[in-house]
């Protein structure tokens, strides 16, 4: 089992590698529209690497093929459209669904009924902080629309922590992959990996529990 799950990570792994690499030769292509689309997707659950998008954008818009905030802008209203995407599908469809076909989800009833719980207590904590760790920040908006948790409150919480990541992402690519210099260009790509990855597991780590 095992090792089961080291080729399943590692195929995924792979598979985000490609994607990033697709991303990279769009995004320099068609601009601002694609940064939209990219970010719309990654937060509609479709696996697109924010953590490529954004840094790029910033780099982008160092060397002024983009604009810094017209980017951001672009970008926050992709991922602002996905979220909501998400929650309404949830929202609509209700967590009925979910108990219907368990064997889909890998799930049984105790342990939805201890996420229900679980969540319905730290709704505000889970949407905003989750925003902030990688994979798992793109699957939050079902849980909080299968909850019937108030729009207005989700809609605050999960847009704040969207901007910020969003923002925090552009401005790592704006500042320390401009340089031409490919240590300090690879060494802070390898902190930032380690960073992301970390952060990965400390989520995983507390959603498990």
């Amino acid at each position: 089992m095992l090792f089961i799950k080291y080729r399943f990570e590692y195929l995924c792994m792979s598979i985000l590698g490609s994607l990033a690499g697709m991303a990279v030769s769009l995004v320099e292509t068609y601009r601002y529209p694609m940064l939209f689309l990219l970010m719309f997707l990654e937060s509609a659950s479709i696996p697109v690497p924010s953590e490529v998008v954004m840094p790029l954008a910033g780099a982008l818009a160092f060397r002024h093929i983009l604009y810094f905030w017209p980017a951001f802008i672009v970008t926050f209203a992709g991922s602002s459209l996905g979220i909501a995407l998400d929650y309404y599908i949830g929202f609509v469809l209700g967590k009925e669904v979910v108990y219907k076909h368990l064997r889909f989800f890998h799930l049984n009833r105790k342990k939805l009924d201890a996420f229900d719980s679980w969540f319905n207590k730290n709704a505000v904590a889970a949407v905003f902080f989750s925003r902030l760790l990688p994979v798992v920040r793109t699957i939050m908006s079902f849980p909080a629309g299968f909850a019937r948790m108030k729009p207005k409150e989700f809609f605050a919480y999960s847009f704040s922590a969207a901007a910020l990541w969003n923002i925090v992402l552009m401005l790592f690519g704006f500042y320390a992959l401009s340089t031409n210099n490919a240590v300090i260009w690879m060494g802070a790509i390898g902190a930032f990996a380690i960073a992301l990855f970390v952060l990965y597991r400390i989520g995983m780590k507390r959603l498990r529990r």
